[in-house]
């Protein structure tokens, strides 16, 4: 796993706000919906690690970071290996001192009939679907918990990104579905463990979002005639996000869905 740090810029004007003085770890941060998120965290306050596989994109995301005033430490892993999944938990935590905020954002969609599908893609969809959703969020649930019992702001938060496919099942889709379907599973079940210790586990289900991913030509024959134009953008969930982490420790949402309004299912 390779590391960079990425600190303040010389006279970069600090950022203030609910996540001051906050260290947020966002999986999948290269593109999309994680670097979004990473951005919309950083306007709240938090310094960022920044967890995926393209180093040079995590550094220009740093850059970003950084004009906000923040400061973003890069680690480049592949999550599918469950060693660089619970790794980078713990090099962000020895690089920034502490954790606040675990974005499990990190995802993979291959479609296809499970009769005519290649299984090579479940193996990837499941090793970073639910098996690295699983380790990361194990080896940060130390750091969190010990957040929430010592920090200022007397709570720490978990956010799983899944999937309006995580409710709604359709043909061609039912690898992926599945895997969403356990990320809401174990999103309940741990919010149940850790939420009177005071760690708050949340799930974001998106619709159809603009991203790399969703330019393939069978995923976007999901959005079943929808105009691209009229799908959500990254930015739209990373607010989803941001509202979840940001609310006093008393109150904990637990679950958004966000789809595009010309979206039915």
């Amino acid at each position: 796993m390779n590391t960079g740090n990425d600190r303040h810029a010389a006279g970069a004007a600090p950022s203030y706000g609910p996540l001051s003085g906050c260290m947020a770890l966002v999986t999948g941060a290269s593109s999309g919906i994680g670097a979004a998120a990473a951005v919309a965290l950083a306007r709240q306050g938090a310094d960022l690690a920044l967890v995926a596989r393209r180093t040079e994109r995590l550094e220009d995301l740093a850059a970003t970071v950084r004009k906000e005033g923040r400061s973003g430490v890069v680690l480049t892993a592949d999550l599918r290996d469950t060693a660089q999944a619970r790794r980078c938990v713990e090099d962000a935590v020895e690089q920034c001192g502490r954790l606040d905020v675990l974005v499990n954002n990190a995802g993979f969609v291959v479609p296809g009939k499970v009769e005519e599908s290649d299984p090579e893609g479940w193996e990837r969809m499941l090793d970073l679907n639910v098996r690295a959703v699983l380790h990361t969020s194990q080896q940060a649930l130390p750091h969190l918990l010990r957040t929430a019992s010592d920090g200022p702001r007397g709570v720490a938060d978990v956010v799983n990104v899944s999937s309006v496919a995580g409710r709604l099942v359709r043909p061609g889709n039912g690898v992926y579905s599945a895997t969403k379907h356990a990320v809401g599973a174990m999103s309940e079940a741990m919010r149940q463990e850790v939420t009177a210790r005071g760690v708050r586990v949340g799930l974001v289900e998106p619709g159809m979002v603009a991203t790399e991913l969703t330019t393939d030509s069978a995923i976007a024959a999901a959005g079943r005639g929808m105009p691209r134009e009229s799908w959500l953008h990254p930015e739209d969930i990373a607010r989803a996000i941001a509202f979840m982490v940001t609310q006093p420790s008393h109150a904990a949402v637990n679950e958004i869905m966000v789809r595009p309004t010309a979206q039915e299912h």
